[in-house]
């Protein structure tokens, strides 16, 4: 299922480069992130296991990488990240206007 960003939704923050050894445990175990806002997941290098557990979406397991799109990660939707080896990543969070 590809899920798209608002138009109107702008970057605000973003987080620091992660790597294998530095992801937070936060983003390794089941999370979400408010409503109303949008996140990004950019592979900088490597790959980067992205799943979907929320109840309320289809089970979605991706390996995203530098080549390739982001992963859109939708607000309060429930979701983890694990590296598949060397992996350096960051995570763009959008709101709406």
């Amino acid at each position: 299922m590809t899920v798209a960003i608002p138009a109107n939704a702008k970057p605000y923050k973003r987080t620091a480069t992660f790597t294998e050894t530095t992801i937070p445990a936060g983003l390794l175990g089941d999370h979400s992130t408010k409503e109303g806002t949008w996140g990004l997941i950019r592979v900088e290098e490597g790959e980067l296991h992205y799943v979907v557990t929320d109840e309320r979406r289809p089970p979605s397991d991706r390996v995203l990488t530098a080549a390739g799109e982001p992963g859109v990660v939708e607000p309060t939707i429930l979701h983890h990240v694990a590296p598949v080896g060397p992996v350096r990543f960051h995570v763009e969070f959008l709101r709406m206007d």
